[in-house]
């Protein structure tokens, strides 16, 4: 810590030899800055982004089966195969049930994936954080995308959260998601409390990846 955790959702700029290209300029700032860097690429760019570079690669998304009859469903095993150590659990666009997240989680936690669960509120935060998950990422529905960052428009869903979460779980890392866009948009989320951002649109969308990347890896070690 502190992370920045890029989310490629299904963007043509993060798919296939895309997602290479980004996932190269994303090692070299972490080469320049040492700020970690996880990366969490669509399922079929997992093992080429995870032979590539050193980062860590994430899946956006498990589903809790055992092996078997599950047409069409991720296995926590085939991922951890391909390359990847973590996932992202329960994201807006892939929302869960409480029960669900928590099977998820453990999943997870059986074949030593890192569990990213994100959530839209404190008190989803904090029945998240009973679940023991290795990290929470705040992200409130409505500002995904805008490029208006919570922890401007909303700071106190992050400082309010953060508190709440750690009555429950005092363990847990604690990213900000959300309209993150600026080294500052950075900044201001590690004050607030958190360890670092979960990000999209900002980085794998901009006209200059690397700039953005490096602009939040100096906001971090300012």
């Amino acid at each position: 810590m502190p992370l920045i955790l890029i989310n490629f959702k299904t963007y043509l700029e993060g798919t296939g030899k895309k997602a290479i290209e980004l996932s190269r300029k994303a090692e070299r700032v972490h080469r320049e800055t040492n700020v970690s860097i996880g990366l969490a690429p669509q399922y079929a760019d997992i093992t080429s982004l995870a032979n590539t570079v050193s980062l860590p690669v994430f899946a956006q998304h498990i589903d809790f089966e055992n092996a078997g009859s599950f047409t069409g469903y991720v296995l926590p095993e085939a991922i951890r195969e391909a390359g990847a150590v973590g996932t992202l659990i329960n994201h807006s666009e892939r929302r869960l049930k409480l029960a669900d997240i928590d099977a998820t989680i453990a999943r997870a936690h059986e074949l030593d994936l890192v569990s990213v669960v994100c959530s839209n509120n404190a008190k989803v935060s904090a029945a998240v954080a009973a679940l023991q998950p290795d990290m929470i990422a705040i992200e409130p529905p409505e500002l995904i995308g805008t490029g208006i960052p919570v922890s401007k428009a909303k700071p106190e869903v992050v400082s309010g959260t953060v508190e709440l979460v750690r009555r429950v779980n005092r363990e847990v890392t604690i990213l900000c998601g959300a309209g993150i866009t600026k080294g500052e948009d950075v900044a201001a989320a590690l004050r607030l409390g958190t360890a670092g951002v979960l990000v999209a649109s900002g980085i794998v969308k901009a006209k200059d990846p690397y700039e953005v990347m490096r602009e939040f890896a100096d906001s971090m070690t300012k």
